[in-house]
This record gives structure tokens, C-alpha cells and sequence, in this order.
């Protein structure tokens, strides 16, 4: 399980708008399809009048989603270097960073995206036009789509936190392990840029190819088009007046949930019939059991795993929906009343560990002074027990990472194998001829950023107490190496996203068990790097679309990196320093999921190892067996669409399902259960029956709710700091002292919750 690396796989190809780039290209631009033969500049950016070269619509990208979004015109007179780009830019990522670092230690990890930037960049930057004085650099005129597409880069580089900062946040406060402002910032910085060397590697075969299309990118062109071309017969209000509307509507409406009446976030009415009932309590509890029939009026609640369910198309959504509430509210249920594993001695939703008598598990009583594991103390104490449906969620984790293999084999082979084919031959579309007018990026730069990573690696291992060996090092950087390439076509061309997480501290558990902290290390250089790698590849992409200067590109990203770290670093000390109590439940709301999943993770797969977990022996040895199921499943599904093409059958997407429900824990059932809700009023009831709206306000409707519980969440945290008042009355958790007033969803079957 990969705590917050399976929240990221996710976000990566699902939240990232889909997963068959057939289906998401029909969800996110079917509105721009009918425009596919009208390639006049004029249609695309207003300060592009005086383009260099324009198109016509025999030549254009050969992807015909491509050709029906992305403009086939350019002007390299368009000035990129200006202040608007790099002061509003480097404003907007600190803030992103900030706020999405602040909430990621929160119950409900809200993660605001750069959509929210691209929104609200765009006024401020018209307003910085009027206001500003002509010049070259300060203000060379109206601002344009490349000027918007920089900002919103050099964002986006920040908006997922830091994946070191898991291992510096648990090594802290559960390893009591301090390595200082020092040894953090350069194993964020060394995490965070040493994959960005193997990007530019890959720039011939993932970024210049036609048939490398990236489809997310095209979401967000089509945003840049609607705020840069004027709406014509438009009625309503402007997607910035919407904007406006609902952000300060969620503004005012968050102090409800966030702070006076904090059941919104939990409404487990159902319960409240019974609340000394186990078993009621632990069916329908929304804060810690499986939230049947319970339902929650926190947005935060909503998106805090899964993103905005108002930017996935609904045949994904249908397909975690039935992910989610089969092994949740099925599986999970008969596997717990029927004992298996001994389920009952624990609670039925939890990411703790336990003592097989059922109490929580005591870490510090099988580790050595050096955070090693001692053999001979975990045997007497031992062995770890988990929750079911963490024990559960492992196996569906496993199947999920083989089920993307074969997936991608049958529903993608052959087009992979086409357009890396197409790739290899080096053919030019109007795209790469365009870009021809810009110096590319000397290799150089990509291969430094590399060496110097990789150099100051070596030094955080040995000079701070990381325990991984410098061959870990090596094999880890190694991993990435070798998967990037053929993971990056897959994401270029499907966005499926294969994540190492599982394999890598799979891997490095069986070859160094005992050593926790060497374990998630191992994994982040692992992970992490393949994904910053990707990340870098396809922003270049969209720079590539919009015909930005690719030193453009690389500057604004290596900036937006590296203030980026810097600010999820410094948010992180400052909280785990002013927090009391943080990460356990006396500091609600920050609670810290993610972080004990890591810790637990760590556990798992460090101290203790798979070995001892989940080898011979062990009663999950069973979950092994899911690596199997998860390569064979798709297979019966790909027939059944090939024999009925026309049918339903088509949108099963078993990776889909298997991923997503990965998420439990940290995630509850709820956040499940009203994320899929509101995807159906969304992105099916609203985009069949009321399109029209649906097409002008859908995206800024998400941006607007995001925006609004962001803002209003950073000024409760300040007045609950700064008063240290909080209303005491049954709206707030006054049963049990649980916020949903079920104070035994926590409980084991015996009504006993474990301490």
C-alpha cells in the first residue's frame, strides 16, 4: 500500500482527467470537436494576430483530438520573460505548496489543484496589465496564453507535496529521528530534481513524436482557450463572476463543517439510533467504520483522496463506484463477521497495527537504539496484526499493480507498439516544425541536475541517519531508470500510470528487512523520481502545444520545484513545532492519515518486512496470490468487449477499480461514497440534462469550491490558534468525544476500542 503514493498514482491517471484516452478525449473537448476545420489564428489566442506561420487544415497533428484543441499557429515575437510570469508565478506555487502541505496532515488531505492557479492567475495578471506601466519586461502589453501557461506551470511543479516530507514527518515523530532543516531540504531537493535528469533524456521519444499526445494536456488548453478568446452569444454570468460567486458561498459555508458544527463532516445519522450497538456502530460510523448510509456536507470530506469528482468522467467514477462499494461494503463486512484472520479482536477500518490480542501495536518494543528491528524481541512480542480492510486492500493493491500490465497489453498494445513505432521514425508535425523557432535546452543542463542530484544523495544517506545503503541507492535510481521509458509511453499514450511504489518496498524489504526508515527511502528515490520524471516530460508537452520556449519550460520548472520543496519543508517543520500532539487524535483536525499509513507502511515493509508479513506462515500469505488474480482479470472483461464492442462492457476498467480502492486506508468508505455521489450529479445528471451550464461552469464550479474551502480551512487553523476556543456541544463531537457521534466505529467486535 502505498499511502501517499497510491493517492498520487490515482491522481496521475485518473484524477488527471481518465484513463482510455478515447473515452477521456470524449469527455473533456466533444465540445470543441465540431470546431475541428476552423484553424484560424484568430480562434485561438487574441495576441496571436501576427503569427509567423499559419496553418490550414491539411497541416495539422495527425491525432485528431489533438488537431481539435491545440492551435496550429504560433508568434515567437510573444514575450515569455516577464515579471508577470515569474512574480506571479513563484506567489502561486508558495501558496499552492503551502496550503496543499497544510492540509496533507489534516483527517480530510484537501489538495487543491493548478486548475485553481489557472483561474485565478488570469485576473490578477489582466489587472497587473492595466495597472502596470509599458515595458518590455514589466508589462510588453496584453497578456497572453504563453505568459498564463508558464505561471500555471511553474505551479503545478508544487501542487502534489513533497514525497520526502512522509519520511521526514515520520522518522520525526514516531522514530524520534530529527535530521534537521539540513538533511530535510536535501533529501526534498535530491527526491524532487533527480528524475528531472531522465527527462531530458527522454524529450526525443516522449515530448517531439505526434503520437505522443498526453491527453490530460488537452483539458487544460481547452481552459486556456476559454479564458483567452472572447465567449460569443454568451448569457449568464462570466466564468470569473461564477467563480467569484462560489468561492465566497464555500468561504462562508465552511465554518459550519470546519468549526461549529463539525457532524457535517460526519453525518452518521444511522448510528445515532443506537450508538452503543457494535455492530450498527461499525457498519454505518462514518469517522471510523465502513459509513453505510451515512453522508457528509464537507467538501473537504469529499475530495480529500480522489480530487474534485467534477473533472473525472463519469465511466470512471461508475467504475470505482462499483469498486468501492463491492469490497467495502461486501467483501470487507463478510470477511470481518466471518473472522477471518481473527478480524474480530480489531476494528474493522483502521491503519494501525496490533498485537495479536488485539491491542495497538508498540513499535518501539521490537527496535533496536538505531531503529533496526531486534529478531528476538519481535518473536516474543510479535506477531503484527492488521485491520481487515487494511490486510484486504494490500491484496487489491497488488492486483492492481499487475492488472495495469495486462490491461495495457490488450486494450493498448497495438497502439502503443504504432506510435512508438511512429516515434522512433522521427516524423515532424506542425507542432515540432513550429517549435523549431525556439533554442531547445542543451543536454547538458538535464545531465547536471542529474549528477548533482544523484551526488547529494550519496552525502544525505551517510551523513544523516537514513540506514540505506549507497547499492540501495544505486538499484533504486536504477528501477526508475529502466521503467520510466516504457511507463512514460504508456502515459502518453493511455494515461495509465504503472506506480513502483509497491514493487519498490517490495523489493527492498526481502533484501534489507529491518531497517524502516532505509525502506521508505528506498521507495521514495524509487517512486518518486519516476514520477517527478513524468511530471517534467509532460509539462513539456504542454509547452510544446502552446509553443513555449523550451528554456522557458525548464526554468520555470526547476524554480516552481525547488520553491515548491522549500515551502512544503518549512510548512511541515512549523506545524509538527506549534501542533501539540500532532498526528494522533487529541490534535483533530490534524490527525495525520497519510502519515500513519506511511508509518504503518514503514512497519510493514521495513521493520518487520514481507517476509515475516506476508511469506509462508503468515495468515496474508493469501494476499500474494492477488499479484495472479490482478494479471488475469482484465482478460475476461477484454474478450467480452471485443465480442459485444457496442456494449457496456467496454467501460469496465478492472485497473481502475483496483487502484482507486487502494486508497483504504487512509481514506473511510465515506470519501468514497459522496465523491462517487457527486461525479453522478456532476459529470452525469448535470452534463446530460443541463450541458449548457454544465459546459460554462462545470470546471470553475470545481475551482471555485476548492478555492473557497482552502482559504476558509488556513483561517479557522488561525483563530483555533489563536483564541484556543472551540464550541463543546453534541455538534462537535460530544458522544464518546468522536466527531460523529458513534464512539464505538472504532471499537473491535467486543465494544473494546484499542489503546
Amino acid at each position: 500500500m502505498s499511502e501517499g503514493g497510491a493517492i498520487h498514482d490515482l491522481q496521475s491517471h485518473v484524477v488527471r482527467n481518465g484513463s482510455h484516452i478515447d473515452e477521456q478525449i470524449d469527455d473533456q473537448v466533444d465540445d470543441q470537436m465540431n470546431e475541428k476545420h476552423e484553424y484560424h489564428q484568430k480562434d485561438f489566442v487574441k495576441d496571436e494576430e501576427d503569427a509567423s506561420y499559419d496553418g490550414d487544415d491539411e497541416d495539422n497533428s495527425p491525432i485528431e483530438e489533438v488537431a481539435a484543441v491545440v492551435p496550429n499557429t504560433d508568434d515567437p515575437t510573444i514575450p515569455v520573460w516577464t515579471v508577470r510570469v515569474f512574480l506571479l508565478g513563484m506567489i502561486f506555487t508558495a501558496l499552492l505548496a503551502f496550503v496543499n502541505q497544510f492540509f496533507w496532515y489534516r483527517a480530510m488531505a484537501l489538495t487543491l489543484t493548478p486548475l485553481i492557479i489557472q483561474l485565478v492567475s488570469f485576473p490578477v495578471a489582466k489587472l497587473m496589465e492595466k495597472v502596470i506601466p509599458r515595458s518590455r519586461f514589466f508589462n510588453p502589453g496584453p497578456f497572453s496564453m504563453k505568459e498564463h501557461v508558464l505561471i500555471t506551470v511553474m505551479a503545478n511543479c508544487s501542487y502534489q507535496t513533497s514525497y520526502a516530507v512522509d519520511i521526514i514527518t515520520v522518522q520525526q515523530l514516531w522514530y524520534k529521528q530529527n535530521i534537521g532543516w539540513g538533511g530535510g531540504f536535501l533529501l526534498v531537493m535530491t527526491t524532487q530534481l533527480v528524475g528531472y535528469g531522465m527527462a531530458g533524456v527522454l524529450r526525443p521519444y516522449l515530448v517531439y513524436p505526434a503520437s505522443m499526445v498526453w491527453p490530460s494536456n488537452l483539458v487544460n488548453i481547452s481552459l486556456f482557450r476559454s479564458l483567452h478568446m472572447k465567449d460569443e452569444n454568451w448569457t449568464g454570468p462570466s466564468r470569473l463572476k461564477w467563480f467569484l460567486m462560489v468561492f465566497c458561498g464555500m468561504f462562508v459555508y465552511y465554518w459550519l463543517p470546519g468549526y461549529f458544527f463539525q457532524v457535517l463532516t460526519y453525518f452518521s445519522w444511522v448510528c445515532w439510533i443506537k450508538p452503543d450497538n457494535v455492530v450498527l456502530s461499525q457498519l454505518t460510523g462514518a469517522q471510523s467504520g465502513l459509513g453505510m448510509l451515512a453522508v457528509s456536507f464537507d467538501w473537504s470530506t469529499i475530495t480529500s483522496y480522489l480530487s474534485s469528482p467534477l473533472i473525472v468522467p463519469y465511466w470512471a467514477t461508475a467504475n470505482i463506484t462499483v469498486g468501492f462499494a463491492f469490497i467495502s461494503w461486501f467483501i470487507v463486512p463478510v470477511l470481518y463477521y466471518s473472522n477471518v484472520w481473527n478480524a474480530k479482536a480489531y476494528p474493522i477500518v483502521s491503519s494501525e497495527l496490533y498485537t495479536v490480542e488485539g491491542d495497538l501495536w508498540d513499535n518501539s518494543m521490537v527496535l533496536n537504539a538505531d531503529n533496526t528491528l531486534n529478531a528476538t524481541a519481535y518473536e516474543e512480542y510479535g506477531p503484527a496484526r492488521l485491520s481487515v480492510l487494511f490486510a484486504f486492500t494490500y491484496g487489491i493493491m497488488f492486483a492492481g499493480l499487475t492488472s495495469v500490465l495486462t490491461h495495457t497489453v490488450l486494450f493498448h498494445g497495438k497502439q502503443i507498439v504504432q506510435q512508438y513505432k511512429r516515434a522512433r521514425t522521427g516524423e515532424e508535425d506542425i507542432h515540432m516544425r513550429l517549435m523549431k523557432a525556439y533554442p531547445e535546452v542543451p543536454s547538458w543542463w538535464y545531465y547536471s541536475i542529474y549528477i548533482i542530484a544523484f551526488g547529494i544523495s550519496f552525502g544525505v544517506i551517510y551523513g544523516w541517519p537514513i540506514e540505506l545503503p549507497w547499492w540501495g541507492l544505486i538499484l533504486s535510481l536504477a528501477l526508475s531508470a529502466i521503467f520510466i521509458l516504457p511507463i512514460g509511453i504508456i502515459q502518453a499514450i493511455t494515461n495509465q500510470t504503472p506506480g513502483l511504489n509497491v514493487i519498490t518496498e517490495f523489493l527492498i524489504g526481502f533484501a534489507l528487512p529491518g531497517h524502516p526508515i532505509a525502506n521508505v527511502t528506498f521507495k521514495t528515490y524509487g517512486y518518486i523520481s519516476m514520477v517527478q520524471g513524468l511530471t517534467f516530460v509532460g509539462d513539456l508537452k504542454l509547452g510544446h502545444y502552446c509553443k513555449i520556449p523550451p528554456r522557458a519550460m525548464f526554468t520555470v520548472q526547476v524554480i516552481g520545484t525547488f520553491l515548491g520543496g522549500l515551502v512544503n519543508l518549512a510548512t511541515a517543520k512549523w506545524l509538527m513545532a506549534t501542533i501539540p500532539n500532532i498526528c494522533t487524535p487529541k490534535a483533530y483536525p490534524f490527525t495525520c492519515n497519510q502519515a500513519q499509513t506511511f508509518y504503518s507502511a514503514s512497519i510493514i515493509w521495513g521493520a518487520i518486512g514481507p517476509a515475516r508479513m506476508f511469506a509462508s506462515g503468515s495468515p496474508y500469505q493469501s494476499m500474494l496470490w492477488f499479484f495472479l488474480v490482478g494479471l488475469v482479470l482484465p482478460v475476461p472483461f477484454y474478450l467480452l468487449a471485443r465480442k459485444y464492442p457496442k456494449s457496456w462492457v467496454k467501460y469496465i476498467h478492472i485497473p481502475l477499480i483496483l487502484n482507486a480502492t487502494g486508497m483504504m486506508p487512509p481514506a473511510v468508505p465515506l470519501n468514497f461514497s459522496m465523491w462517487c455521489l457527486g461525479g453522478f450529479i456532476f459529470m452525469y445528471w448535470i452534463r446530460r440534462y443541463r450541458n449548457e451550464w454544465w459546459t460554462k461552469y462545470n470546471y470553475v464550479t470545481s475551482a471555485g469550491l476548492d478555492s473557497g474551502v482552502g482559504i476558509a480551512g488556513i483561517l479557522i487553523f488561525a483563530v483555533q490558534t489563536g483564541t484556543n476556543w472551540q464550541a463543546v456541544w453534541w455538534g462537535n463531537g460530544g458522544i464518546g468525544g468522536t466527531i460523529d457521534n458513534c464512539p464505538l466505529g472504532g471499537a473491535n467486535y467486543s465494544g473494546i476500542v484499542p489503546s
